[in-house]
């Protein structure tokens, strides 16, 4: 599923190259549920990043589903991230002034007519416990509930991978946990790759499968920046 071969990324920073990651070769299979855990500054997210397109690497490849992203020019990987990719951010990223709903269609691929729309957006609302918010805004949704429509814009269209950054970093510990376990429950029973950040170790412990950045990441332990 993931394939990432002598792949390196730096930044500038006061007009210096500052290496963050270096990757020899790591390999994630298809319906693999993975936490990627370290400290805060040490590539974790710059990983997730290379995977999902949004960066590109200094050197090497990066295979997604057969896919060579390091060969990509920005427009096709914009195009591999709405195809192949769900992506679910600490902080949400819902639009405020559209209700949960709304967000969610948002992305809904133009060739599904309104039927199937209506018929997916309310099995979704209803499988992660959303059935009667779907017409809230952001606003009025608890913060574990944002997060629980987030998954459904990522999940909805059964992308082949679901990339998560901290997922549950802005959540109280009560609802972390309720929030992992579904993400778990739906990429298991939807037979989704889940690659996961976090630095809690106890969240982490959920996940089937758990890889500490340092041991993939070649390059010596640095403070965070």
């Amino acid at each position: 599923m993931i394939d990432i071969k002598g792949v390196s990324k730096s930044f500038m920073m006061h007009g210096k190259s500052l290496p963050i990651l270096r990757v020899s070769n790591w390999h994630v299979e298809q319906g693999e549920r993975l936490a990627l855990m370290g400290p805060s500054g040490s590539g974790k997210s710059t990983l997730l990043h290379l995977i999902s397109g949004v960066m590109t690497p200094d050197e090497g490849e990066i295979w997604v589903d057969g896919l060579p992203l390091h060969t990509y020019s920005e427009s096709k990987r914009d195009r591999y991230r709405a195809d192949h990719v769900g992506y679910i951010f600490q902080d949400f990223h819902l639009i405020s002034s559209l209700t949960a709903k709304q967000n969610v269609e948002l992305i809904v691929p133009q060739s599904w007519s309104k039927k199937m729309m209506k018929e997916q957006v309310d099995y979704w609302f209803e499988r992660v416990g959303l059935k009667d918010r779907q017409h809230h805004l952001p606003s009025e949704l608890s913060r574990g509930q944002q997060q629980r429509a987030a998954i459904i814009r990522a999940i909805i269209t059964k992308p082949h991978l679901i990339l998560a950054d901290e997922p549950t970093g802005s959540l109280d510990w009560e609802t972390a946990g309720d929030i992992m376990t579904l993400l778990l429950d739906i990429c298991e029973a939807e037979k989704l790759t889940l690659l996961t950040v976090t630095h809690d170790l106890h969240l982490a412990e959920m996940y089937p499968q758990r890889v500490h950045i340092q041991d993939i990441n070649v390059l010596p332990r640095r403070e965070a920046i």
